[in-house]
């Protein structure tokens, strides 16, 4: 008797759910992520590939398509232009039946290539009916299917050379293009079969010009500079820097609101609600992890070689502080590299010893290691960086009179506490980081 009167219950609540108004579509435009709401819909809206758009125009005028390889960084517009290219082949109509679009990255396995892909391929074209001579005219409609294999360096080995026999037996009537990042991790049988596209990283113009073009439709005000931070902390990514713009946006957004919520006088709502409606360079930052010039600056200057004693005790100090303000061991390693690199006061043989060390770190951090050891390690080893690898001039691996200026290493205290000199280079290889105080002078 409960049980049925539950039953009815959840029959009668399954009822009413049903009844309710769709939400509006405008409602759901608002609420879509930028990236899919401004993919670009054709080949002229692709940014910055025009080697790739005029070769697939042309092929879109005469109807008839290879199989295909796309490869390229992320975010560069791989997918969105054989989703392009796709639509502008077949139209609205008939897009759902001539496409298929897998993520390879999800279903890489053999199996999905005997059956759905397969089973895909295989299938005879129906007549298209229903279509006037309007839509033909606009839409070239081939008669050919296109299988679209996104992150198809993903996939096994076996799969990729399952996927040889399907794309020449099915080849009259199925078209393949292959997305991936790594052009590499495709067998060459596969790649061989394929005409190649490189899509290359966007340009700071192009996607410049882009991110503008959605601030503009969106309404947004931005901070000067702020559409190169976003190029910047995306790194070329241009799906990335949307991201970020869109994250951005509803932060602040969300700023406004609990400021009108707040109450109180009317003028000072007005003020408080202008300043804070601007995307600023520090918002972006913020939503993409970059660590503060100020933390990197500590930690720099931490890891200076001392006169006198070790400086592992200032190290860790900082490096205790980075880890419990939730700072990212990756990306303070980024910044780090880029500090070092693009500075011409260091000399290239020890910008190259630096960047193995942090390489170093980075496979460590990669392979799963504790931050805050990786961090500590890092610094630590830094600190001993006050002298060149070959240690003396005449290059016998002992610390003496080097090059640089430097005469001891930074542990020469603590060594000594254990009756040793100074530590010698043929036993713990060192690299110049910095040699303050001496001449020539150069800091990272």
């Amino acid at each position: 008797m409960a049980a049925n009167f539950f039953n009815n219950k959840a029959r009668a609540a399954a009822a009413t759910s049903s009844k309710q108004k769709p939400t509006d579509s405008k409602g759901d435009t608002r609420l879509q992520p930028w990236v899919e709401k401004y993919r670009p819909k054709s080949l002229d809206d692709v940014a910055a590939q025009d080697h790739t758009t005029t070769v697939l125009q042309r092929t879109l005028q005469a109807s008839n398509l290879p199989h295909m390889l796309f490869y390229g960084p992320p975010g560069t517009g791989k997918t969105s232009t054989i989703l392009a290219l796709a639509k502008s082949l077949f139209g609205p109509a008939l897009y759902r039946t001539r496409i298929l679009e897998l993520n390879a990255s999800d279903e890489r396995g053999i199996s999905i290539v005997r059956e759905k892909i397969k089973d895909f391929a295989r299938t005879q074209l129906s007549q298209p009916t229903g279509l006037d001579a309007a839509y033909r005219e606009q839409y070239p409609c081939p008669p050919f299917k296109i299988i679209i294999l996104d992150e198809a360096d993903s996939m096994t080995h076996d799969a990729q050379s399952a996927l040889r026999r399907t794309m020449e037996q099915y080849s009259r009537i199925t078209r393949f293009c292959l997305v991936c990042n790594y052009v590499t991790r495709i067998i060459e049988p596969l790649a061989s079969r394929c005409s190649k596209f490189r899509f290359k990283a966007l340009d700071g113009v192009a996607a410049g010009d882009r991110l503008e073009e959605i601030a503009k439709a969106e309404n947004l005000t931005l901070e000067n500079g702020t559409v190169e931070t976003l190029i910047k902390c995306s790194e070329g990514d241009l799906r990335r820097a949307i991201t970020y713009m869109q994250s951005a946006a509803r932060l602040v957004g969300q700023k406004q609101e609990e400021q009108q919520q707040r109450g109180g006088d009317e003028d000072v709502e007005m003020a408080d609600a202008d300043s804070s409606s601007v995307i600023t360079i520090r918002t972006v930052e913020e939503i993409a992890g970059v660590v503060p010039e100020s933390v990197i600056d500590r930690l720099t200057q931490a890891m200076q070689p001392k006169k006198l004693g070790s400086a592992y005790e200032a190290v860790a100090a900082v490096v205790s502080d980075i880890v419990a303000d939730g700072w990212s061991a990756t990306q303070i390693l980024s910044q780090l590299y880029h500090r070092v690199v693009f500075n011409d006061a260091i000399p290239d043989i020890q910008k190259n010893r630096i960047v193995t060390v942090f390489s170093e770190m980075d496979k460590r951090l990669v392979d799963g290691s504790d931050e805050h050891l990786s961090i500590l390690d890092m610094g630590s080893l830094d600190t001993n960086m006050g002298v060149d690898c070959n240690g003396a001039n005449d290059y016998t691996g002992k610390y003496t009179n080097d090059l640089y200026g430097h005469g001891v290493t930074a542990f020469q205290g603590d060594a000594k506490k254990f009756g040793i000199s100074d530590l010698d280079a043929s036993l713990r290889p060192c690299i110049i980081f910095g040699n303050e105080d001496h001449s020539p002078e150069f800091k990272p």
